[in-house]
């Protein structure tokens, strides 16, 4: 693992690009690196963590992902906080996300043998050695990739979209309604707005105003898969 090219990393991310610009999903930002920097790479399918530094990857962790019900976020975020505790669910140690529709974070556990499975509350977990270790080495504004699926921030692919929902795929969609002007802002929260925002357009398309965005409404917005 620790031999993989940066050029495959960049290509990947490219593609996830490309397919935001063709209607589909795309990153939360454009994933670059200067000399020097080091960025964290999170491969939910595989479940690892590769810490790149100049494009070499210097670091392998493996990790547990969300659940099924409790996703981890998919996309490009920043580490913006950081705390140090003793043994918990935590683990030792805890790196927050900037994930602008929950608080999510990258620890330790006081279960290491959820480690590889899909078993947390979205959070990434790691073992708490590594955990501490990874925490050395990833400053506050560190650029953290994670990715998913097949469909980038669409996962594994489309569902119905209602309010209370949240995630990279409601982000999605909220960007679509902003394109109309049905919509000022993406947090990936499907909040009143959202559900407002959605029977706006589904008046306009001829759609039954239900306020709940189902395949239908998403697919008439631009939103599809690629392979």
């Amino acid at each position: 693992m620790l031999q993989k090219s940066w050029d495959g990393v960049m290509l990947l991310a490219a593609a996830v690009l490309l397919a935001g610009a063709v209607g589909c999903a795309g990153p939360l930002a454009p994933v670059s690196a200067g000399p020097g920097e080091r960025i964290v790479w999170i491969d939910l399918d595989r479940k690892s963590l590769t810490v790149y530094e100049s494009g070499t990857a210097v670091a392998v962790f493996p990790i547990a992902s969300g659940a099924a019900d409790t996703p981890s976020p998919i996309g490009v975020f920043r580490v913006n906080s950081r705390f140090q505790t003793e043994l918990s669910g935590f683990g030792t140690r805890f790196l927050g996300l900037n994930v602008p529709w929950g608080q999510y974070g990258i620890h330790g556990t006081n279960k290491p043998s959820s480690i590889g499975q899909n078993a947390s509350h979205g959070c990434i977990r790691m073992r708490v050695k590594d955990a501490e270790k990874l925490y050395r080495m990833i400053p506050n504004g560190t650029k953290v990739v994670i990715e998913g699926g097949p469909y980038g921030p669409l996962s594994w692919g489309l569902r119905p979209l209602r309010e209370g929902d949240r995630g990279a795929d409601v982000r999605q969609l909220q960007q679509r309604l902003m394109l109309r002007g049905d919509l000022w802002s993406a947090d990936g929260v499907y909040g009143a707005a959202t559900k407002q925002a959605v029977a706006k357009a589904q008046r306009a398309l001829g759609l039954a105003a239900t306020g709940v965005a189902d395949v239908s409404l998403q697919r008439k917005l631009g939103m599809m898969l690629f392979e």
